[in-house]
């Protein structure tokens, strides 16, 4: 196991407290390095995107103009 992999085993995921009690949640964790890892809160031990700092604040300034 990499240690990438051991960091998404362990992570603490969270659901915005915006997102209500709809199936259309996604998930986020704080990794080291600053990274960030996204997930569908359906399928918990799916496929997880992990983002570089630089990604993370794109995908936050793209939702905020959306």
């Amino acid at each position: 196991m990499t240690h990438l992999q051991r960091e998404l085993t362990l992570a603490v995921w969270r659901k915005s407290s915006r997102s209500g009690s709809g199936d259309q949640c996604v998930e986020m964790a704080a990794l080291s390095s600053d990274l960030r890892a996204v997930r569908d809160s359906k399928d918990p031990s799916g496929p997880a995107l992990v983002l570089t700092p630089a990604a993370w604040r794109g995908l936050l300034d793209g939702i905020k103009e959306s």
